[in-house]
């Protein structure tokens, strides 16, 4: 029966991919037996309840093979039709090119980019061990051993691509060091790329690398050989250690170019799928033809094993909830999701009138704040906790001794500590990470994908300009916010002071459906009277309205606000040109507004200025003409704050002289 299962989806995966006339046979027919054990042998999931908290996780980190997952989701029951199959990377149906969470049921995440699923896997597998920590019957405190209320594995599947790319050394050295010893992956070893052998650019001893970074390592010889994979993956679930399982497989298998790379996303003609299905057995057969019987053998297989840990971990839950937590579940309600109803600008957050500070050093103390409020709300930075002020203060480290922390160090690890924050944020937690805005291009990758699940990660980025000075060009950013906001679904948070950053927080903990990008300062601002942490919500508002008339409009963000305030208190003693003042924190909220409330801030024909230390990509559309826009597209240098805005053409005094000959 294990044979005629996977024979029948290999068939449906050449058919699917015949008829898109495009996919990747070579790992479709080549993993088949691999992910065909793992789910008919020790995946614990349910095909009804796809959402199920404590299910075990399947990461298809070599997304390519996706034809080889939805043939397996379809053969083990899960709500894929033969229709859907047939219609294999057509719009509208739930078997896109690749896996998509949200999308097709049994599909735990959007993987991306080679490398990103296995380092959000390992920030699955993360959320697993602090959530684990978290919540446990104590040994005889109900029944007789300590019990885990959310006790998962997370399994993935990987190429040679996954571990070529750079963020898959930095999550394996990242599991190696927290001991995740729940993760298990699966390494579909062919020897092949598409450009040709591995032996011509990728010559790693995997077994010596991964324990050199404190990972187990099986291998299995034969990847056709069930009994083989099913105990190299008995013995994983038993290591103290991460484990990866190096299966030796054909590429291609079965097919005319197998063992190739001319076969990597090389689309078979109907004769080879005749020649392939013959020499499986199912050359009588019809395209798209499946068993009934070996389906409901396969469900069968994965419903009795899955149903037990079902029902055993919804029996725990509500005696859980009866045991510990009075009969009331809220407390447990954000590993449901991630929909909060919060108001921070209620909170009396005790700030001085004569507050003086870097919006990180205020930052801290919000997000300090935020974490008493939210048990889920974890993170950390890429080395720069204490150059980006964003430990949680009073709040433990994770680590592998005890998971039970708030505050994760990743490392100097930029790019998989963003795809690790996605793992955590589809896994209950509301994470943020951390770096300095200069950095943030090591990242966009792992930004794109929190926009594209939808999931609301928070990335934070600090020095936020080129006035920090000293540093030089590399740390001096001038592209990044411009790149940030050109990112779908993204909204880009760049306030200029206390109030602002209090409106910036509550927007991004009530927003469930995005992630956040906010822009912090290194140098003290002031806490501006007419400031309004409502406000925010808006995108753009009215910080200084003109007294007499209106005779301009300059619009600014972050610490730029305060360069506008000076220029119009100028303007207005020495010149009486009387200049309204717009603090534009978040772009895109303001153009989602109503056209009457931007008519109303911005009207039309009045002369309108700019001002963001970086990139003008994206100012044209309120500026009177490029004239007006105060920007920096040169790289920065090393020296004072002054010498720098000197140097870059972003000096005061040129701003000054600029506008009144505009004016």
């Amino acid at each position: 029966m294990d044979r005629e299962i996977i024979n029948n989806i290999k068939s449906l995966s050449i058919d699917m991919i015949e008829k898109a006339g495009g996919g990747y046979p070579g790992i479709s027919l080549g993993a088949a037996t691999t992910l065909y054990t793992l789910y008919s042998r020790h995946i614990n999931t349910s095909t009804s309840d796809t959402n199920w908290i404590s299910r075990d996780r399947f990461v298809l980190s070599a997304s390519h093979a996706s034809a080889l997952l939805y043939a397996t989701l379809f053969m083990a029951g899960f709500d894929i039709s033969i229709n859907d199959l047939k219609n294999y990377r057509r719009l509208g149906y739930k078997t896109p090119n690749y896996p998509e969470v949200g999308v097709t049921p049994g599909v735990d995440i959007t993987t991306g980019s080679y490398g990103q699923g296995l380092a959000s896997a390992v920030g699955m597998a993360l959320a697993q061990k602090m959530l684990k920590k978290r919540y446990y019957f104590p040994k005889k405190s109900v029944i007789e051993v300590e019990t885990a209320l959310l006790d998962y594995n997370i399994y993935v599947l990987a190429s040679d691509a996954d571990l070529m790319e750079g963020i898959g050394y930095e999550a394996v050295s990242f599991a190696g060091a927290y001991h995740l010893d729940n993760l298990i992956v699966l390494y579909d070893s062919n020897l092949t790329i598409a450009d040709g052998p591995t032996k011509n650019i990728f010559i790693d001893n995997i077994e010596s690398r991964f324990k050199a970074m404190g990972w187990n390592y099986e291998f299995v010889k034969n990847g056709e050989n069930v009994a083989e994979i099913d105990k190299a993956i008995k013995k994983a679930k038993n290591s103290s250690k991460p484990t990866l399982i190096e299966v030796r497989t054909i590429i291609g298998y079965g097919l005319t170019d197998q063992g190739t790379n001319i076969i990597h996303n090389k689309v078979p003609t109907k004769d080879e799928i005749y020649r392939f299905k013959t020499s499986i057995g199912m050359n009588d057969k019809e395209s798209f033809y499946y068993s009934e019987n070996a389906k409901k053998e396969f469900i069968k297989m994965l419903t009795e094993r899955s149903s037990q840990k079902y029902n055993l971990w919804s029996n725990n839950y509500r005696m859980y909830i009866d045991k510990f937590l009075g009969g009331e579940s809220v407390a447990l309600n954000y590993l449901f999701s991630h929909n909060l109803n919060i108001d921070l600008a209620k909170i009396d957050w005790h700030f001085e009138n004569d507050l003086k500070e870097s919006t990180m050093i205020t930052n801290q103390k919000i997000m300090s704040e935020i974490s008493k409020l939210l048990p889920n709300f974890v993170g950390g930075s890429a080395d720069t906790a204490n150059l980006s002020m964003i430990n949680l203060l009073s709040q433990p480290n994770v680590n592998f001794e005890d998971y039970n922390g708030k505050n994760i160090v990743f490392g100097v690890r930029e790019f998989s500590m963003g795809a690790i924050c996605n793992g955590l944020s589809l896994c209950a937690f509301r994470p943020f990470c951390a770096t300095m805005l200069s950095f943030s291009d090591y990242l966009k990758s792992a930004i794109r994908m929190s926009a594209i699940m939808k999931l609301p990660v928070v990335y934070i980025f600090s020095h936020d300009s080129i006035s920090i000075g000293v540093e030089g060009p590399t740390e001096e950013p001038v592209e990044q916010i411009s790149n940030l906001r050109t990112i779908p679904n993204l909204r880009v948070y760049r306030p200029a002071d206390a109030n602002e950053l209090v409106g910036a927080w509550n927007c991004i903990l009530n927003d469930s459906k995005r992630p956040s990008a906010l822009i912090l300062s290194k140098q003290d601002v002031i806490m501006l009277p007419t400031t309004n942490a409502y406000s925010v919500s808006r995108g753009a508002y009215i910080i200084r309205k003109e007294k007499n008339k209106l005779d301009g409009i300059i619009i600014a963000t972050g610490n730029d606000l305060f360069t506008a305030i000076n220029l119009a208190r100028e303007f207005f003693v020495n010149k009486q040109i009387d200049l309204r003042i717009v603090s534009m924190p978040e772009m895109s909220l303001f153009l989602e507004q109503p056209q009457n409330y931007r008519n109303e801030v911005l009207p039309k024909g009045v002369k309108t200025f700019t001002i963001e230390a970086g990139s003008d990509f994206g100012w044209h559309q309120f500026a009177t003409s490029p004239d007006y826009i105060f920007y920096v597209n040169k790289f920065g240098a090393s020296g004072t704050r002054e010498e720098v805005n000197k140097h870059c053409g972003f000096e005061y005094s040129i701003m000054k002289e600029r506008m009144e000959t505009l004016l």
